[in-house]
């Protein structure tokens, strides 16, 4: 049995589509050996757009070229713009500045490598433009890709989970939603369960290929086991001679594993059926996420839960806006007080200016909008 997680791979093997170029097939070679399936598979689009649209030789690119990239991806042209560093209108139709940015790591890349081998003289890709803060601070020049490093993800609201959940037509499809909904997992942990992981009687799965190769266990609702024990025992294909928990039900692909394809296909299925805008498989792991966060779970349990590092876990202390909310407010009342304590009659004395103080009943009134005026802040009325 392969122990290759069938959702990272193509129909074609990634290490069977070579480019043709020596230079480029002995990179991805490189990386094959030491990145994820999915790593290689995006550095080889990566290549293959970047190449299609510079349309040199890789001893023939300049950083002119690489500059000239940047402005066909923002703008949408499959080609070089003429001249090559010429302005990008307002309307943007190419792609985000995260996508230009990771394209343009996965070329830094490729020259790097090839620069240590002696096959190219210099990387033609800029780490960035000097300034005039060069010279004492050499990291400080301006990047050449300015792009938020995190946004905010869109989760579901409830109402929205409950017309996805019902929209689902088979208990396979509502036990894969429940494991990302009520799991937070990710699409790809998913599709690579085995029975050997589902570990029901703990009430918990094992998670053997996480992002990054990482393994960790991973608690469920019960009300995942009820949908996975229906699937297992009314919908799984008897004859299947594979140990994925999650397979295809109908021909010609009956009983082989489901692919990401056709897990996608399902929600697509699902939230067109429910008149949803948006309900992706990571924004239902999203939606997991800050909900555990909002309910109280420490931050640290919920990066045990998501299987990433504390600096991406803490995205969901801004999508968690009641608990957010909830600390200002606690925060707001401890500053008020010392203000207010600080300014009152009684503790400055008689010859002090006073700020008229709040009546005891309207203190902790939500909805008050009349709070007494705080020194400093007159000019801002």
């Amino acid at each position: 049995m392969s122990s290759v997680v069938s959702c990272l791979i193509p129909s074609a093997a990634p290490r069977q589509e070579l480019f043709g170029d020596p230079l480029l097939d002995a990179y991805l070679e490189f990386l094959s050996g030491r990145c994820r399936p999915n790593s290689v598979l995006a550095a080889r689009f990566d290549l293959t757009v970047f190449f299609r649209v510079v349309a040199k030789p890789i001893e023939a690119v300049t950083a002119t070229d690489v500059l000239g990239f940047i402005t066909a991806q923002r703008s949408g042209a499959t080609h070089l713009p003429d001249p090559l560093l010429g302005p990008v209108g307002g309307d943007m139709v190419g792609v985000s500045l995260r996508t230009v940015r990771r394209r343009l790591s996965t070329v830094a890349g490729l020259y790097a490598f090839l620069t240590a081998r002696g096959d190219v003289p210099v990387n033609p890709v800029p780490r960035g433009l000097p300034t005039r803060r060069e010279r004492h601070r050499p990291s400080q020049g301006v990047p050449l890709i300015r792009a938020p490093r995190r946004t905010l993800p869109r989760i579901l609201t409830p109402v929205e989970v409950d017309a996805l959940t019902t929209a689902l037509r088979t208990h396979r499809d509502r036990a894969m939603v429940a494991a990302m909904l009520l799991g937070g997992l990710r699409r790809c942990e998913v599709l690579g369960l085995r029975l050997e992981d589902v570990r029901a009687a703990e009430r918990r799965l094992f998670i053997a290929e996480g992002k990054g190769g990482h393994q960790r266990f991973v608690p469920i609702s019960s009300r995942f086991f009820e949908h996975l024990g229906a699937y297992l025992e009314q919908e799984r294909p008897e004859d299947a001679d594979t140990d994925a928990v999650f397979l295809v039900l109908k021909r010609p692909r009956r009983g082989r594993p489901l692919s990401a394809y056709g897990l996608d296909e399902v929600l697509d299925g699902a939230r067109t059926r429910a008149g949803l805008a948006h309900a992706s498989c990571h924004e239902l792991r999203h939606t997991c996420l800050t909900r555990l966060r909002e309910a109280g779970m420490p931050l640290e349990a919920v990066q045990a839960q998501a299987g990433h590092a504390i600096e991406s876990t803490r995205i969901y202390l801004h999508l968690a806006d009641d608990w957010l909310a909830s600390q200002y407010r606690r925060a707001a009342e401890v500053i008020d007080a010392q203000v207010f304590a600080g300014t009152s009659p009684a503790s400055t004395g008689p010859s002090a200016s006073t700020v008229p103080l709040v009546p005891p009943h309207l203190r902790d009134h939500p909805d008050r909008q009349d709070r007494a005026p705080v020194p400093g802040f007159r000019r801002l009325r």
